[in-house]
């Protein structure tokens, strides 16, 4: 009997698991696999590296510990977006002996084709997401050329007057946002791209 890992993942808070998990859990018990764990990361891009997927991070230091040998996903885009991420990761599983299952692709690394294909799939899941990226690059470009300003909306004139106000009385970056009810990041960014504010506080109307 396979000892399997399950390994889950989607790109946003609003999105589950659960029915990734649920086909997974189908398809160990019809192969007669015995699950021993389920790692998930949750509202995490495949484009972040195992540094910025606990979830991932878990995993491969159980495979380094030999605690099962197969990981069964749902799809090659689960694992990564990146063909480089892709193959370290394979590679990593490859070294202890444990196979990968996929399951949208029906492919299976301990066959020959397998290991073939999901070096394929890798090229094309990187392929799809440079063109996303283009797309989405070209999209920031039209609304650019029609005048629409990109970015964060910036705070009103007299809150960045209050920030202001606050620092110069000595609060520091933290207490400021909780009194405004505003991000750190908000205070911060009124002391780097107006520093004229920071001689003077002007008066709130």
């Amino acid at each position: 009997m396979k000892r399997v890992a399950i390994y889950l993942r989607v790109s946003t808070d609003k999105q589950t698991t659960d029915n990734q998990r649920r086909e997974l859990e189908a398809v160990a018990e019809r192969s007669g696999w015995q699950v021993v764990k389920v790692f998930e990361d949750a509202g995490v891009s495949g484009a972040k590296g195992r540094d910025h997927r606990p979830g991932l991070d878990a995993m491969m230091k159980a495979v380094n510990a030999k605690e099962f040998n197969l990981v069964a996903t749902w799809s090659v885009d689960r694992l990564g977006r990146s063909l480089t991420d892709l193959l370290t990761i394979l590679q990593g599983l490859q070294d202890k002996g444990v196979d990968l299952f996929l399951h949208q692709q029906g492919l299976d690394t301990s066959t020959t084709a397998g290991k073939a294909m999901f070096q394929m799939l890798g090229v094309f899941a990187e392929f799809e997401r440079g063109i996303i990226k283009e797309r989405v690059n070209a999209g920031l470009a039209r609304a650019r050329a029609n005048g629409v300003k990109l970015g964060r909306r910036r705070v009103k004139p007299s809150i960045e007057a209050e920030i202001v106000k606050l620092r110069a009385k000595g609060d520091g970056i933290l207490k400021i946002g909780k009194k405004l009810g505003i991000g750190t990041s908000v205070v911060q960014r009124v002391f780097k791209e107006v520093p004229w504010k920071r001689r003077s506080a002007p008066s709130i109307p």
